[in-house]
């Protein structure tokens, strides 16, 4: 089991990385040829970092739902509805949210080969956001987002960039340098639809 685990997890970073060009040399052939706009995550929408709070502000009880940094390596994947934390209200309101459809995308991490992932937030209430996170707002699927801020493709571009130390971080700045393709709207439908099988299959 573990042996076949491992394999599909192969297979689907293989798949992951294809569905938006192979690597990053491809991908510029691939959309030249095939006619698909490239875009800066900067010209694709807004970075905003979140707000200070720290793990002891965190409770499990009702309050204002709160994304820690850390739990984007840990507890969530891709995209998310609901909250592990919360915060107090009146700590809450002080903070800076994310709203339906946003990305979050984690700014710090142990290491550069993770650092810049994101969910795709999809909860109908806003959640307050990290300081050691950026707030992505656009106007494309928020999942074809997230499954490209897990491909080969985007931490290639990325990792130059990326402070390293005892914490690793990177700012919004040199994210919003990475490119992505972006195709019609169905398109990256049936893109997060196989990824999202493949996830599935994974996790």
């Amino acid at each position: 089991l573990t042996a076949e685990l491992t394999a599909r997890r192969k297979q689907y970073e293989y798949y992951r990385d294809e569905l938006f060009g192979g690597n990053y040399e491809e991908m510029l052939r691939k959309a030249k040829h095939n006619n698909v706009k490239l875009v800066s995550l900067h010209e694709l929408g807004k970075f905003i970092r979140g707000k200070r709070f720290v793990r002891k502000d965190m409770k499990q009880e009702k309050g204002v739902p709160c994304i820690h940094y850390g739990d984007l390596y840990t507890y969530y994947g891709l995209s998310a509805e609901r909250t592990k934390w919360y915060l107090d209200e009146e700590l809450g309101s002080k903070m800076r949210f994310a709203e339906k459809n946003d990305v979050i995308i984690v700014q710090s991490g142990e290491n550069k080969e993770e650092i810049g992932i994101g969910v795709a937030w999809l909860g109908d209430e806003k959640v307050a956001v990290h300081d050691a996170c950026y707030i992505f707002k656009h106007n494309i699927n928020p999942k074809y987002i997230s499954h490209f801020l897990r491909t080969n493709i985007y931490n290639y571009q990325i990792r130059r960039y990326v402070v390293e130390g005892k914490i690793c971080s990177i700012s919004a700045k040199n994210i919003g340098r990475a490119l992505i393709p972006v195709p019609p709207f169905e398109e990256q439908e049936r893109i997060v639809a196989i990824l999202d099988r493949f996830d599935a299959l994974c996790n």
